[in-house]
């Protein structure tokens, strides 16, 4: 009985700290950002407004790099996973890597640093 009586106890806090982790996403507001798909080492190291190439960004992504959202007005959208253990998002985005697209989901910030859960991401028309 005691044993049982220590597992619940510990699992209280558990629930708790799952439970609030839930409301803070529950609270994030949820956005669309039209931008690029590019390397996030191009991004700064060469201050791009836009990708080189397909090629070069599906190189960068294929050898480990992480694929980020370059929005219009500059801003660099870190794609994370809602899940926990995070996973890499670079499977969702290599699609468009290089193309401009539509990203919807739940922005999270930090630090001066933006990231996006990605609920839904299409290619920009050239029209739009």
């Amino acid at each position: 009985m005691r044993f049982i009586a220590i597992c619940a106890k510990a699992a209280i806090p558990s629930f708790l700290l799952m439970a609030a982790v839930y409301m803070a996403a529950a609270d994030s507001p949820s956005v669309t950002v039209r931008g690029y798909v590019l390397d996030s080492a191009c991004a700064f190291t060469k201050d791009l407004s836009k990708p080189i190439s397909k090629q070069c960004a599906t190189s960068c992504a294929n050898a480990g790099s992480q694929l980020v959202i370059l929005a219009e007005d500059g801003t660099i959208y870190w794609p994370i996973a809602p899940t926990t253990p995070s996973s890499g998002q670079n499977p969702k985005l290599l699609p468009f890597a290089a193309d401009k697209v539509i990203v919807t989901g739940k922005v999270y910030q930090r630090g001066g640093s933006k990231a996006i859960v990605i609920d839904k991401i299409e290619a920009q028309s050239p029209l739009k």
